[in-house]
């Protein structure tokens, strides 16, 4: 958590437009938060950034224009009508669905 603080106090210092590719992929919950309030400061202050992510949390920025990337191409919608978020609303509903494909269950 401190290598992070001190990564987002310095990196953020100037508008300007900020490019993340996946970046919560090392992030606990919190830092994740953490992050989108950055980034909220930087749209704020003037910047622009362009993040590709699978974090519903990211994703979540309200007033950032959403693009989703899928088998029909790519297209703009809204934060609840991403994939990412509808997947993670139905494990965090019924993890069971989830876990007996993701899991190897035995013969007996």
């Amino acid at each position: 958590m401190r290598d992070f603080s001190r990564f987002s106090n310095g990196w953020w210092s100037a508008p300007g437009l900020y490019m993340m590719d996946e970046p919560e992929a090392a992030l606990s919950f919190t830092s994740c938060l953490r992050l989108l309030s950055l980034m909220d400061r930087v749209r704020g202050e003037g910047g622009q950034i362009i993040c590709a992510t699978h974090s519903p949390i990211l994703a979540s920025l309200p007033g950032a224009q959403t693009l989703e990337l899928d088998d029909h191409g790519i297209h703009t919608t809204e934060w609840d009508k991403l994939q990412v978020v509808d997947h993670w609303r139905r494990y965090l509903a019924k993890p069971e669905f989830y876990l007996r494909h993701a899991l190897d269950q035995g013969d007996g």
